[in-house]
């Protein structure tokens, strides 16, 4: 039977009727001052792992499972640093440490915000970056390419000029800029908002003097090339859209749908790149789930779809080379 979460003030509890012990999950956390039981971080993930696995909420933002959901939640409530994760599981954790992470918990929960939205922070290639809802969470392999420096398709030392399309957060941007020291990046949104906390993390990683932020639709009123073109663009079809999970609702939509199959917007990327690249200029471009449709509608282009050792796919890359043999013919 599917538990029913019933949510109170500062512990999430389960209703007798639907769990085996009907114990409250974060026993202990609401008890208060000296009655409050001693739990290690530990017994708190432990127990926030099987909260979050009963409530049937959806991972994808960050984590892609309970245990890493609740190790994330509970270091951040308190403070503890990841890199010392198995000193800190011994640690006990005081009353108040417990009711903060049982609020987090139910939030998390009730709400069904995806845990970075409640955190205001999420991690890309490494890096911390400030998130509210105005961005979409990072989560894409592009981490991988940019902390490879795009080896070996292009060599590191030739890269002067980059462009990202849609910068949102601006993490992409700015780990392109501390991966390629003498470059200088350019980063651009439709959206105001988004370049609003794309320009809290550019200051907060101290690259302003190397990244610009525009706004814009895609590449317009852009002037010159750039020896490499990134993006991780809309490309979630309308009927994708209106059945995502709860969690993927509270970010933009903006950021997340593109019309037809999905691949509008990619394609709009890929039919302007070639004004836009130097001769030997490479283009990467994310569609996800979307990696049959984008060949089918580019049959003659000869993507790479790079492999991830940390997961994730759907990244096609392109030379400049060969989007201009081509001209990038796309099948109707």
């Amino acid at each position: 039977m599917v538990p029913v979460p019933v949510l109170s003030g500062t512990s999430v509890f389960y209703t007798a009727d639907s769990d085996a012990d009907g114990q409250d999950v974060m026993a202990g956390t609401n008890t208060g001052g000296d009655g409050t039981a001693a739990h290690s971080v530990a017994d708190l993930i432990a127990r926030c792992t099987r909260a979050l696995e009963r409530s049937a909420v959806c991972f994808g933002h960050g984590t892609d499972n309970a245990r890493d959901e609740a190790a994330a939640l509970v270091f951040h409530v308190l403070g503890l640093d990841h890199g010392d994760a198995l000193r800190a599981y011994g640690q006990p954790v005081s009353a108040a440490g417990q009711r903060q992470v049982a609020g987090m918990l139910e939030a998390r929960i009730s709400t069904r915000q995806p845990l970075p939205y409640l955190t205001g922070e999420a991690w890309f290639a490494g890096l911390p970056f400030h998130v509210d809802g105005r961005v979409l969470v990072p989560r894409s392999p592009f981490a991988e390419l940019i902390a490879s420096r795009f080896v070996p398709w292009l060599d590191p030392d030739g890269v002067h000029r980059i462009l990202e399309i849609g910068t949102g957060s601006g993490c992409m941007a700015v780990a392109c800029a501390l991966a390629f020291p003498e470059s200088s990046v350019v980063a651009t949104d439709i959206s105001p908002a988004a370049l609003e906390v794309a320009r809290r993390n550019v200051a907060r990683h101290k690259v302003a003097d190397r990244v610009q932020l525009v706004e814009a639709d895609l590449y317009a009123g852009l002037d010159g090339v750039f020896d490499l073109i990134i993006s991780n663009p809309p490309y979630v079809s309308p009927v994708e859209v209106a059945s995502l999970p709860d969690e993927y609702r509270h970010e933009p939509e903006l950021a997340l749908l593109s019309e037809e199959d999905g691949m509008a917007t990619p394609a709009r990327i890929l039919q302007h790149a070639t004004q836009f690249l130097t001769a030997d200029g490479w283009l990467a471009l994310e569609v996800g789930g979307g990696a049959a449709l984008l060949e089918a509608r580019f049959a003659t282009l000869p993507f790479i779809w790079p492999e991830f050792e940390n997961g994730g796919d759907g990244i096609a890359l392109i030379s400049a080379v060969d989007l201009r043999a081509s001209e990038c013919p796309a099948t109707p």
